[in-house]
């Protein structure tokens, strides 16, 4: 993860990072264990800087889809004793970790991550994909765990 994501992820999940093993000075051995910003985005059928109705139901649709697999993906990560952990694209904060209560920024996520690039409108940082355009909705999800676990549970998913 790159030195400034990791900063951003210190900052909004402060209380979780308390609670790993080596910031308790166990031994456990964790040297396969990977903290990974996991980013997804998803092509909407619109550009989303558009407005109206039908720019809200896609919204919708969009959120419900990430946030079914990030469901899923973050119990079967857990389920195998790890940490997983996503972020509200609405708000900005985490989901299933309690006490956090900084905002994660998605677009400067992907930005650092996938070198996508930005544009202000307004108070608004809009996200352009290399392909979609603004017609992109990011979310990501954030796992510590052994990579291969991480890996098998990725691709175990169907190519959406």
């Amino acid at each position: 993860m790159p030195k400034s994501l990791y900063r951003e992820f210190e900052h909004v999940f402060r209380s979780v990072i308390e609670n790993f093993p080596e910031t308790q000075n166990t031994n456990t051995n964790n040297d396969n264990i990977i903290l990974a910003a996991i980013p997804t985005n998803q092509n909407a059928r619109h550009d989303l800087v558009a407005v109206g109705s039908h720019i809200e139901d896609e919204k919708d649709r969009l959120l419900n889809n990430f946030l079914s697999f990030a469901r899923d993906f973050c119990e079967r990560v857990t389920q195998e004793g790890h940490w997983a952990d996503f972020i509200d694209p609405c708000s900005g904060l985490p989901m299933l970790s309690k006490y956090c209560n900084k905002v994660y920024s998605e677009v400067d996520g992907m930005e650092v991550l996938l070198n996508y690039k930005s544009y202000n409108a307004g108070f608004c940082k809009i996200l352009t994909h290399p392909k979609w355009g603004s017609a992109v909705y990011p979310a990501t999800i954030f796992a510590r765990a052994p990579e291969g676990v991480l890996r098998r549970i990725i691709t175990s998913y169907p190519e959406m």
